[in-house]
């Protein structure tokens, strides 16, 4: 297990187009934003009636969308269910569930799971194999990953749980990417009576990260700490009335699933054509990997398209979906004039 340190530190992150335009001062804009893995098609937002911007959220549509998005994510019912603006705040609020430990977190993943545990208390660690995972008494594992896009199997993930489970432990599952994932490797199914909380994100798959909408899955005693936690009016009258809408078109969902299996299809193509080697992904994104990943961060920084590089690992680069023909125009341009200047 290796130590963390640093809660306090700002992390980085994709999306920031403030921070790559300081860095490429130069470069072209629009910005062509590769560094997120989000839906480039985003669902078409219905028009709203101004009382849900005028008027503070209804408890009545907060109990709605909790019903719409338990039978999206096959949850056992909506009181399994607790809406939040985006899962991120959910982090720091599920890590306090559970009384200062150790913490195991899957890595390498998404950094801010062991930014939230520790700012709990929790003494974090990270491991390579859930069997490694010791005497923890709070795990961490995002399912598929973050950015490598690996996939444990539901049976080892249920085993941890019960492991878990004999010391008062808990597993939280962040399905970010399950959306486009096979849907039965979900524990939203699997949390009714275990001390499981699976987070699963609006934003990414329907392509509107701006509503800052998110869930936590979890058995009815937790659900209910957690909304209390939360307090009233946590979720925006616009986002309750967005996520009601989006998650019950089934059409939308099906056809968007079909679209980014295709796309990143092409993505694959694209890269292998500059030489790069894939090494993982979701249909949001893929992850590659070469020698001068540095220099090609920087080679298409200056080209004005943004990708996420990863200090721990400077041979890798990930790639989120191009929006529309101009940006892909633009990325095989400068993939080409990359693999021509070597």
């Amino acid at each position: 297990m290796v130590p963390f340190s640093g809660a306090d530190e700002p992390l980085v992150h994709g999306g920031d187009l403030g921070a790559a335009r300081r860095l490429f001062p130069d470069a072209p804009e629009p910005f062509v934003d590769l560094s997120t893995g989000i839906n480039p098609r985003p669902y078409p937002v219905p028009d709203l009636p101004p009382e849900v911007f005028a008027r503070l959220p209804e408890p009545a549509a907060l109990k709605q969308l909790a019903a719409v998005a338990a039978a999206y994510y096959r949850a056992p019912s909506a009181d399994h269910v607790v809406a939040a603006p985006g899962t991120q705040i959910l982090l720091s609020l599920i890590c306090g569930l559970v009384a200062p430990g150790r913490a195991a977190i899957l890595t390498p993943t998404y950094s801010e799971h062991a930014r939230a545990a520790a700012l709990c208390g929790h003494a974090v660690a990270g491991v390579r194999d859930i069997a490694a995972i010791d005497d923890a008494t709070l795990v961490l594992i995002a399912n598929p990953n973050n950015p490598d896009g690996r996939l444990l199997g539901k049976a080892d993930l249920l085993a941890v749980a019960k492991r878990l489970g004999a010391r008062r432990g808990l597993l939280v599952i962040d399905e970010a990417f399950m959306d486009v994932g096979p849907p039965e490797a979900s524990l939203a199914v699997d949390i009714a009576g275990a001390g499981i909380v699976v987070l699963r994100s609006f934003g990414k798959f329907f392509g509107l990260a701006g509503v800052r909408l998110g869930f936590a899955l979890a058995a009815p005693p937790v659900a209910a700490r957690l909304a209390a936690l939360l307090g009233p009016w946590a979720v925006s009258g616009p986002a309750l009335a967005v996520g009601t809408v989006a998650l019950a078109d089934s059409a939308w969902i099906e056809t968007s699933r079909y679209r980014l299996a295709e796309t990143a299809m092409r993505l694959d193509a694209t890269l292998r054509n500059a030489g790069l080697d894939i090494v993982g992904g979701t249909a949001l994104f893929r992850l590659a990997q070469a020698p001068a990943a540095g220099e090609l961060f920087h080679h298409l920084g200056r080209a004005g398209i943004l990708t996420r590089r990863f200090a721990e690992q400077p041979r890798w680069l990930r790639f989120g979906l191009p929006a529309g023909e101009v940006q892909w125009q633009r990325l095989q341009i400068a993939m080409a004039d990359f693999r021509n200047s070597r």
